[in-house]
């Protein structure tokens, strides 16, 4: 084999010529063949995207990849300068009596629900200033928590969707545990072992499709005691309730080592005439989900859908697990909700969205699907109640 350069006269750009004699063996016999000369030559430019020419995927010393994506700081951050969301004191009823459910966000996804005939239930209470395995570690809240755990005055269970730190504290269940000892938390399959670790006590382990009776008794003391399955004495005083867990699609992990090892979920509550449905942390589209046309359908209609609206972006990472205000929006109308508030925005900083956004494009998606801009689907104050 023998190789040289050559520059043809016919041709202007610079060509690298190699000339191969080809050598045929057959049968132990050698036959020369035809010479052949490969030339490369550098083509004529075709259309590229206009940071072709930039070689952003040069590094100093190397290469990198060159989209931007927050671990290379070069993802949007989020601007939380304020004012971003309005926290007001909220107004807490002082006794059971109310005619109306009441629904009143406390940030993230802790929703306090007053239902007709007495029941209180409070959903996903994390309100300490960051959201992770320790008081400094974690996001920090950069709207203020409208209130104190110890300025509830009723509890009475308390409902965890999922083991993420933005949806279930350590400090905030184990004050729950101390301030009302007679509170019951529902969880997911695999979490009750991790409560008891808390010293509590008072734990129900429900799966998808579950369901529990529950009856708060009148007791001598301010608290009622619960009783799950519907064993205690039906009396005129006694305030009943049915919860059950629902499917949807996420995730679950406290540490690098759990992950999938315990259960997530919706829940829906029906007490005194009234039916909410709490929707924590759900996946919706690439592909649809079909968990929440099954709810709607089995369990549904509901006076009040309490759906996440933020921590959504960018969505080809993020649409495996947490929806988006049009996405949230098909939850509302699958799940056959009467009303809505959104949650799960306004808080910390999860996700790349800028934190006014879930707002105005759940807005867009209600214009989008033919429903009305405010009245039916609505966002509120941290510290606001709404009534239904």
């Amino acid at each position: 084999m023998r190789a040289f350069l050559q520059r043809p006269r016919a041709l202007r750009l610079p060509i690298h010529s190699f000339t191969v004699r080809s050598s045929v063996r057959n049968m132990g016999s050698t036959t020369t063949g035809v010479l052949y000369a490969l030339t490369v030559a550098t083509s004529p430019n075709r259309p590229a995207p206009e940071d072709a020419l930039k070689k952003s995927h040069h590094a100093e010393s190397g290469f990198r990849n060159p989209w931007e994506r927050r671990l290379t700081g070069k993802a949007n951050v989020p601007d939380t300068t304020g004012p971003t969301v309005t926290v007001r004191k909220p107004d807490f009823l002082p006794t059971r009596d109310t005619q109306k459910l009441r629904a009143t966000w406390l940030g993230h996804a802790c929703y306090y629900v007053e239902f007709p005939g007495g029941l209180r239930v409070l959903f996903d209470p994390v309100l300490e200033k960051h959201c992770g395995p320790y008081g400094w570690l974690g996001p920090k809240r950069f709207t203020d928590a409208p209130c104190e755990i110890k300025d509830i005055p009723l509890i009475d269970a308390v409902v965890i969707s999922h083991n993420h730190y933005d949806h279930l504290s350590h400090p905030g269940v184990t004050e729950i545990a101390k301030l009302h000892p007679n509170c019951h938390f529902f969880v997911p399959l695999g979490n009750k072992s991790w409560f008891h670790s808390c010293g509590i006590r008072n734990v129900t382990e429900l799966d998808w499709w579950d369901e529990r009776d529950i009856t708060l008794s009148p007791s001598n003391t301010e608290e009622s005691q619960i009783e799950v399955g519907g064993k205690a004495a039906a009396r005129p005083a006694d305030i009943r309730a049915r919860l059950g867990f629902l499917p949807c699609q996420h995730v679950t992990a406290r540490t690098p080592f759990d992950r999938y090892k315990t259960l997530w979920g919706s829940w829906s509550v029906e007490s005194g005439g009234s039916k909410g449905e709490d929707d924590h942390d759900p996946k919706y589209d690439y592909a649809i989900c079909p968990a929440f046309k099954q709810v709607g359908e089995f369990r549904g209609p509901f006076d009040l859908g309490l759906i996440p609206i933020g921590a959504y972006a960018p969505r080809h990472i993020w649409s495996p697990a947490h929806a988006d205000p049009h996405d949230a929006v098909n939850i509302f109308q699958d799940t056959k909700c009467k009303n809505a508030l959104g949650m799960h925005w306004g808080t910390w900083v999860l996700t790349e969205e800028d934190v006014l956004e879930p707002p105005e494009k759940l807005k867009t998606a209600l214009k989008t699907l033919g429903l009305p801009e405010k009245g039916v689907f609505d966002v509120c104050e941290i510290g606001e109640s709404r009534e239904y």
